[in-house]
């Protein structure tokens, strides 16, 4: 039976680097928060359900979702960024399936990974068979996200708050990835495949 293992961390973890590393090594991956972003465009029923939740000024004269608007919005409401991520984990959620059931048929490996930042928040892991957490401390993040999207730390730091602390999430996962600079990180990943390949 194939094995679901999920893959998490807070932003400026490196998960994404992980990600790809587990790719690089024939795993497939799905990367949950890429394709939140396109299901808003893509998905009819999700974009209904947010024209419905925050009017069509959410969408451009093209269909596609206005980010900057939806931020505003979430980043200022909780109540508001509930009903979005109400709407959008169902779909993810859906989209996830059919990936899975569309896995060729050639494919050797005995898992496949799913790859979300807020993996525990959404309630995701339930169905998964084991999680992976890739972490670093809070100020290396800070660093590599500021960095990265060129923003100020308050935003950062906005942006972190909205996900669960690192102390709750460590607890809750089945292997970690220490991606601090002073841990080599494919040594990490082969030790996890190792231990995902066993279960």
């Amino acid at each position: 039976m194939m094995r679901e293992i999920g893959l998490t961390g807070g932003i400026g973890s490196g998960k994404s680097t992980v990600a790809r590393a587990f790719q690089a090594l024939g795993y497939r991956v799905y990367f949950a928060d890429d394709r939140a972003k396109a299901l808003y465009d893509e998905d009819a029923d999700l974009r209904a359900a947010m024209i419905a939740l925050l009017g069509p000024e959410i969408y451009d004269l093209d269909g596609k979702l206005v980010r900057s608007r939806l931020a505003e919005l979430i980043f200022g409401d909780k109540t508001i960024l509930a009903q979005v991520n109400a709407l959008v984990h169902p779909a993810v959620a859906r989209d996830y399936r059919i990936w899975l059931d569309n896995c060729p048929a050639d494919y050797s490996k005995r898992a496949v990974v799913k790859e979300a930042a807020i993996l525990f928040e959404a309630a995701s892991n339930i169905t998964l068979h084991g999680v992976i957490m890739v972490y670093a401390p809070k100020q290396v993040r800070l660093a590599r996200v500021q960095t990265r999207d060129a923003v100020v730390p308050k935003q950062v730091l906005a942006r972190m708050g909205h996900q669960w602390p690192d102390s709750t999430k460590l607890a809750l996962s089945d292997f970690v990835i220490y991606n601090d600079g002073s841990h080599a990180l494919l040594p990490q990943v082969q030790r996890s495949i190792q231990w995902m390949e066993s279960l």
